[in-house]
């Protein structure tokens, strides 16, 4: 496999993760750096790189931020956004990922795209629920902080240093399964 392809698939699963902290603004990133010439898409996703995608990016991002410094409000976007998280990282996915075929492409959007945010937004719900119930969700703004400035940097790494972004999604991933596993292991172990 050639160099140029592990780095945008790299380059992909950063995003997709960071689409898991907050779906909009690794889109944003993208758009922007598509249209100042720093990142080539896929012909089909060509739309991202112009200046009504970066307006429209723009204007989603405030507002997913904004809502989620609203405690409680957060863990309703978080309910919303779930699903939605593992379609925008296979979006991001196949977005960037060029030069193999068609149909590689999309199984590695849904599975790699879609599976790296899917986990990554997973980690955020479980963390955002704790927050809650151990704060009253008077942490969560400073929870929603962690999460943006994640999903900020993660995204201009992916774009500008995958190789580096990749080994932080790994470590992100080897982190969230841990966590999960022992946070369902602790669930079932107190039903029992």
């Amino acid at each position: 496999m050639d160099f140029e392809i592990i780095l945008t698939v790299l380059m992909g699963i950063g995003l997709s993760a960071a689409s898991g902290f907050r779906i909009f603004i690794p889109f944003l990133v993208v758009s922007i750096a598509s249209l100042t010439g720093n990142l080539e898409l896929a012909d089909s996703f060509s739309w991202i790189g112009t200046v009504p995608a970066v307006i429209t990016f723009s204007v989603a991002t405030i507002i997913e931020i904004a809502g989620y410094y609203i405690p409680w409000v957060d863990n309703i976007l978080d309910t919303i956004t779930s699903p939605m998280a593992v379609i925008a990282g296979a979006i991001l996915m196949a977005s960037v990922v060029t030069e193999i075929s068609p149909f590689i492409k999309w199984i590695l959007a849904i599975i790699a795209g879609g599976g790296v945010a899917g986990t990554i937004q997973a980690l955020t719900g479980v963390t955002r629920v704790t927050s809650s119930i151990t704060t009253g969700g008077l942490g969560n703004p400073g929870v929603s902080t962690v999460e943006s400035g994640s999903s900020i940097t993660l995204s201009a790494m992916a774009v500008f240093i995958p190789l580096i972004a990749g080994i932080i999604v790994i470590a992100l991933l080897l982190w969230a399964a841990k966590l999960l596993i022992n946070k369902f292991t602790i669930k079932s172990k107190m039903s029992s």
